[in-house]
């Protein structure tokens, strides 16, 4: 049975899993990518790692049938390159990543951005198995996006299709974000906007997490929540509304929060599209957490091979 190797990488770790052909994860490992600051290149990283992965598993590269690489940033996948990344990672922008791990382990490379990568897995192991046009919409820094239609991952020209985040909802009067434009999606539908303006009512708060166990004790944090839901909605009803899912995903860390996120935002979505797209529509949580890159990354190069 084939074995694949696949790389997830974020902004503060890799994730490396040994998967096979019939989606089963063998090994998994994982290592920080910015363990000092980002001196070291993060793609030197990915490559130490990876090295010291497959020899802790006492394999060569010549046992893989090859590897997948789920990348953060906006990807070039037909070239396998790092587009742009809106300055959130230094020197990570125009990182050939395929050439480079082409280079070191001699096996061919695939290269996708992060969020299509999460949307593939679930299409091959997770809550989107037997779907044919479903989204998968992460929400973390920032708010990322992959889009299946007609069971067909949807990359445009040089694969950097997706980038829902920056859809700009509040465009006329926006905040600026970190792609240069004005009003973007995830400048307040991300976890990092409920962060930032949770933390004007409670400086002590750092994350998502924290901010959800805090609403109990603080009602305002409560209405702060349902603002910040309906501006996810309200990104969610257009994409609905384009693409005609039958399932939307939501990943990130903050996907746990059944009863506080998940269960409103879904009645919101529903409520708000048009009756005929609302039937049969479903939006759940993702449910491989933090396996989904790395299953996606395979499943990229599964389908990129028998192209």
């Amino acid at each position: 049975m084939d074995l694949y190797l696949g790389i997830d990488i974020g902004g503060t770790a890799v994730k490396l899993g040994l998967i096979d052909s019939q989606a089963r994860l063998r090994a998994r490992y994982e290592a920080s990518v910015s363990f000092d600051a980002y001196k070291t290149p993060i793609s030197q990283t990915v490559q130490t790692q990876a090295r010291a992965f497959l020899q802790q598993e006492q394999l060569a590269p010549e046992d893989l049938r090859g590897i997948g690489v789920s990348a953060t940033g906006q990807i070039d996948s037909v070239n396998g390159v790092v587009a742009g990344t809106c300055g959130n990672l230094p020197d990570w922008e125009q990182t050939p990543l395929k050439q480079q791990l082409e280079t070191c382990f001699r096996r061919p490379v695939t290269v996708a951005n992060d969020a299509n990568c999460m949307c593939l897995g679930e299409g091959w192991a997770g809550r989107a198995v037997g779907c044919q046009n479903y989204l998968g919409i992460t929400i973390g820094t920032g708010i990322g996006g992959g889009i299946v239609s007609g069971g067909h991952l949807i990359e445009g020209a040089r694969g950097l299709g997706g980038e829902i985040g920056h859809i700009q909802t509040h465009a006329v009067t926006g905040r600026l974000c970190t792609c240069g434009g004005h009003g973007c999606w995830e400048q307040y539908a991300s976890a990092t906007a409920l962060v930032k303006q949770a933390q004007a009512l409670d400086p002590l708060l750092q994350n998502g997490r924290q901010v959800f166990a805090a609403i109990p004790a603080n009602p305002a944090l409560g209405h702060l929540l349902d603002d910040w839901i309906g501006e996810i909605a309200a990104g969610i009803v257009g994409l609905v509304h384009i693409f005609n899912p039958e399932l939307i995903l939501i990943g990130g860390g903050v996907s746990q929060q059944a009863e506080r996120l998940i269960l409103p935002l879904a009645r919101q979505v529903k409520t708000a599209v048009m009756p005929a797209f609302a039937r049969g529509l479903r939006l759940e949580a993702a449910s491989l957490r933090n396996d989904a890159g790395m299953m996606g990354a395979v499943r990229y190069f599964m389908q990129q091979e028998s192209l």
